[in-house]
């Protein structure tokens, strides 16, 4: 597919001193992640709540609870108005997942984000630089190979909980499939497996944004990145 997207660069020289801003968000990158942002926190909170009404992936007698949450993470007082949270903010984060697939892959900005073959080879370079702290690999992309596969996980991890959220939301009129899922219990656990995968991607988002830099932060808003990295003055 050709691309439609193009990473524009504008060069500023002021005072002697060059920077350059380099167009990494298009308008769709940053409003679908917000809104999506804001709805994946409403719907753990309220998912958390739902949970909390019968906290365990065992038999209900006798039952053994397998978490308490407390209150401070969790959204709706009850579980009819988490409930009510849940659905409500499970259709936006549907709806602008699919606006966010459907724009990415008509512009061929899924490029820059998707992990693919070639960066395989990337991959563990990257791993030792954040976890072992050895020296930063050359970026050669606006993404590095682990921000990468990162992203593409989390698209399975969106797709993996919309799939599970409707079976539970439908067990009845989709019984044959929940029954090739291994049941009810068990299309539950993955729903909360992944909440999970979801919340170890918020952290780490934060923390790279945070060891990013301000210019980083700021990219998600204006669309703009300065100085970025895989772009030499």
């Amino acid at each position: 597919m050709k691309s439609l997207f193009s990473e524009q660069i504008i060069k500023i020289v002021n005072k002697g001193k060059t920077i350059l801003y380099a167009y990494e968000h298009p308008l769709f990158v940053r409003l679908t992640h917000w809104i999506n942002g804001v709805s994946l926190i409403i719907l753990i909170m309220s998912g958390l709540e739902i949970f909390s009404a019968f906290p365990s992936f065992g038999e209900k007698i006798p039952q053994t609870d397998l978490v308490a949450i407390p209150a401070v993470f969790r959204m709706g007082g009850w579980l009819g108005g988490a409930i009510q949270w849940h659905f409500t903010f499970m259709w936006i984060f549907i709806a602008t997942g699919v606006i966010y697939l459907f724009f990415g892959f008509l512009t061929g900005y899924y490029k820059k984000v998707l992990f693919s073959r070639k960066d395989i080879k990337d991959l563990l370079p990257m791993i030792k630089h954040y976890f072992l702290f050895k020296p930063k690999p050359k970026q050669t992309q606006s993404y590095n190979a682990l921000q990468k596969l990162a992203y593409t996980l989390v698209i399975v991890l969106a797709v993996t909980s919309t799939i599970t959220g409707i079976l539970l939301y439908k067990p009845v009129q989709f019984s044959f499939i929940v029954y090739l899922c291994g049941g009810f219990k068990l299309v539950r656990l993955w729903h909360f497996i992944a909440m999970c995968g979801f919340l170890f991607f918020i952290i780490g988002h934060i923390v790279m944004v945070i060891l990013h830099g301000w210019s980083n932060f700021l990219s998600i808003f204006v669309g703009w990145k300065q100085n970025p990295e895989h772009i030499n003055l």
